[in-house]
This record gives structure tokens, sequence and C-alpha cells, in this order.
């Protein structure tokens, strides 16, 4: 087992109201009575209801010319806002697109006519007949004046960009959700992460897979500042959590070594709840790790050789966030009626901090961050209408954000370094938005 003694700092600053919280798991009927914001109000062009006091704009519309001369391309998803010059801000987005023949809504025009607008050395896989469309877009946003500087894409050629996540050392790993081998319009195998740089001038980046970091349907990521050490979660009903440990801090394409998150004592733990109820809200267990071998398996079996080896299993994991010490992290269709689970992983302990268990509260989560002071933000991903969720410090839920449009998910919730603007993509819309309001009045 591998251990480190600096992994993930204890911190009792954004500690949860367990009772609270317990009565939510066990929840049956109607959202409780919280202010929070405010009730929302309808808006006006039917794109996001907000409560009074706060606003939104659009600063990315799927389709769009962009400044490097390609168009911004749709189905926009995880993202993270980076400190630019001055009052700017560098957002990193994804795009969870598909292989390019017969496919649209990417960078490269409706029959991928601008594909010669960039080198194709930077297009991971060009693909037999047309390129892969997936990748991300980089985004320069002006907080003071907001306003648009530039956006351009940032790493070309890649699949199912789905979500991923920031690192200290200035960049966004971004995660492919897809284990799709080389064959048919495929030129090259998929299943990777890459390192994407924050830079506010049009580049691309170099399409390096980082597959040390395992072969899996990646979603997203967590990086401990202190260590180095990078968390994964994986979109499958019956996923792992993983973490790779590289060999260079900072340097994930020199390689490292992968490991999968046990429960101490527990082979091979159910944690989903779903025919057994393993962990109730506020449990908290010891964890260790198991390295992981053939980390590059075409196979697509790295979490059943896992599971097999006594490693804990998940359902559908998708967003994660570090946040002072701990890492909160999203299974979407945990709980025992499947709305979805919030996990809290610190030092060497699991626990489980929310499972609502009612659509009224959380419609399965999604991507997640975690506001400046100390409250998660959730993206829904369910039947009906979408809202971004909070789970306040002290156990309560509340509504901040409705889409309006149409039942498509939140996607890439994140707030600007200065805490002031929440940024947030409406992915089936191909829309990014810029949420600014009185932060400092909750409820």
């Amino acid at each position: 087992m591998h251990t480190r003694r600096s992994f993930l700092r204890r911190t009792s600053s954004i500690a949860l109201g367990f009772s609270g919280l317990q009565r939510l798991s066990a929840a049956n009927g109607k959202a409780r009575s919280v202010r929070g914001f405010g009730p929302l109000t309808p808006d006006p062009q039917k794109i996001l209801d907000l409560p009074s006091g706060f606003s939104y704009s659009v600063i990315g519309r799927a389709g769009e010319k962009m400044s490097d001369g390609l168009v911004l391309p749709a189905l926009p998803d995880g993202m993270a806002a980076f400190p630019g010059k001055g009052k700017e801000v560098i957002l990193i987005r994804n795009h969870e697109l598909n292989a390019g023949s017969g496919a649209s809504g990417g960078p490269f025009g409706r029959k991928n006519e601008k594909t010669d607008k960039i080198p194709r050395d930077r297009i991971y896989d060009p693909g037999k007949s047309a390129p892969c469309l997936g990748g991300t877009t980089t985004l320069v946003y002006d907080l003071a004046s907001k306003k648009v500087v530039r956006q351009f894409l940032s790493l070309a050629g890649t699949l199912r960009n789905c979500a991923g996540g920031p690192t200290p050392w200035n960049s966004w790993i971004t995660c492919e959700e897809t284990v799709a081998g080389k064959g048919g319009d495929l030129a090259r195998d998929h299943g990777w992460c890459f390192d994407v740089p924050a830079t506010d001038q049009p580049a691309l980046a170099e399409p390096v897979p980082l597959k040390a970091m395992g072969r899996f349907n990646h979603e997203a990521v967590a990086v401990d500042p202190d260590t180095g050490d990078v968390f994964q979660t994986e979109d499958r009903h019956e996923g792992l959590i993983y973490r790779f440990v590289p060999k260079v801090k900072g340097k994930l394409a020199e390689g490292g070594k992968l490991f999968a998150l046990k429960v101490k004592e527990k082979l091979g733990l159910d944690t989903r709840n779903w025919s057994e109820k393993t962990f109730s809200v506020g449990d908290s267990k010891k964890i260790e790790w198991i390295e992981m071998e053939n980390v590059e398996s075409p196979r697509d079996d790295l979490r059943i050789r896992g599971f097999k080896k006594g490693a804990a299993c998940f359902a559908r994991g998708e967003g994660m966030w570090y946040s002072r010490g701990s890492i909160f992290f999203a299974c979407t269709n945990g709980g025992i009626k499947q709305r979805g689970q919030i996990w809290k992983l610190t030092a060497n302990k699991l626990e489980l901090y929310a499972e609502p268990n009612n659509a009224d509260l959380v419609d399965n989560c999604d991507n997640l961050t975690v506001a400046p002071w100390g409250d998660l933000i959730l993206c829904e991903d369910g039947k009906g209408d979408q809202f971004l969720d909070v789970i306040t410090t002290k156990g309560k839920i509340f509504k901040l954000a409705k889409n309006a449009k149409s039942s498509g998910e939140f996607a890439g919730v994140c707030f600007s370094p200065d805490g002031s603007t929440l940024f947030v993509n409406m992915q089936r819309e191909g829309l990014t938005l810029a949420i600014t309001g009185p932060w400092k009045e909750k409820g």
C-alpha cells in the first residue's frame, strides 16, 4: 500500500452538520424551506432563473466565431477558472464531442473545412476521414467590463471531453469519457487525460496522452497541492476512485503509479447503497490504496480487476473538487433512491457527506465546486427541470438557479479566483454563463 504523510491536510473549516444531512437523506417529501438567496425569479429571456439581485451574461455561444478563426464547439462541459492579467479570468472549457465523420458541432466548421487552420501534429487524432471533434477551448473574460477578451481552441482531436480539474501548476486536466480504440474512423486509441496550460494567448496544447493515469471512462480529477497526487472519478455504474502518484510533482507526462481506493478491512465494499446500505450520512471509514497494474489495458477492465483486488465500488463517479484539505466528489446515481451521493475524502478517511434521496432536493448531481465560503454548488443532470443546487456548511439545501430553456444539464460550475463571479455551462444549449450577485447575503 502506498502512503504519504502529507496527503490532504486535515481541516474542520468545511465540517457539515450531520444532523441536518441525516434528515435530508431520509426526506421523502418536498424540499425543505430554506431561504438561501431567496426564491427564483422567472427570466424574461427564458434562459436562466435566478434569485432577486442576481444577473447573468451569456459569454459563450456554440457556433460563434472564435478569435482564432475557428468555431466555438457545442456541448460545453467541465470547466475551471484561472487568474489572468489584472481583472481578467482564464476559463478552460471541455466539449463532450465525438468523432468528426458525420458529426456536427465541432471547431472546424460543418464540413471540417477549417481543419487546415491548425498544424496537423496538434490534433491528437486526425482520424481516417475527419478529425475527432472533442477537446477544450479557452475563454479570456474581463471581470471589470464583463466582456469576453478572446476565446480559442486549446486542445484538439480528442473524444468526449467530459470533466477534469484544475491543477496547482496553472493548467486544466481534461478527461476523455470513453475507451474507444483505434479502428474505423479513429486513428488512435482513446481513454486518456491531457494537461492543458492556462494561457491568455491563442495556443494549442501539445496533445500528449497521460497514459500512466489509466485508461477508463474518465470523468473528473482533483489535485492535492501538497503532494501533486491526482485523484480521479470513473463514470460507470460500478466505477472506482483512483489516485495517481506522479514520479515528478507537476509533470504527469513523466509517468507514475496508479492506485484504487479500498475501504480498510472491507474487501470490495459496494458504497452505492442500492441493495444493501453500507454507508449512512456522516459515516466515516478508514481507507487504503491498492496499486493497479496494466493500467493501459485496452479491455476496459481496470475497474473489474480493481474490485476483485478489494477496491470499493461507486455509482457513477462524476464531479470532483479539492478545497482546503478535502476532496469532494459526486456519485450521480448513488443512494437508496439513486438520486445521487456526495462523498468527502480527507487524509485517510472516506465520509458519506450527503445522500438526499429526493429529486426535489437534488436530482442526480454531476459537476460540482466549492464556494469560497465553503458551500457546495452542484450541477443537476437528472430528469425534468434542472437546477444549480447548494448544500450549505450547515447541511441545508436550496436552489440557486434553474435552466429556464430546457431540461438540459448544467456543467462546469466554478468561481472566478476573486469569488465575485460564478461561471457555468448549459450543455444542451451550448451556452457559457457568468453569474454575479449578492453572494454575501445568503440566509
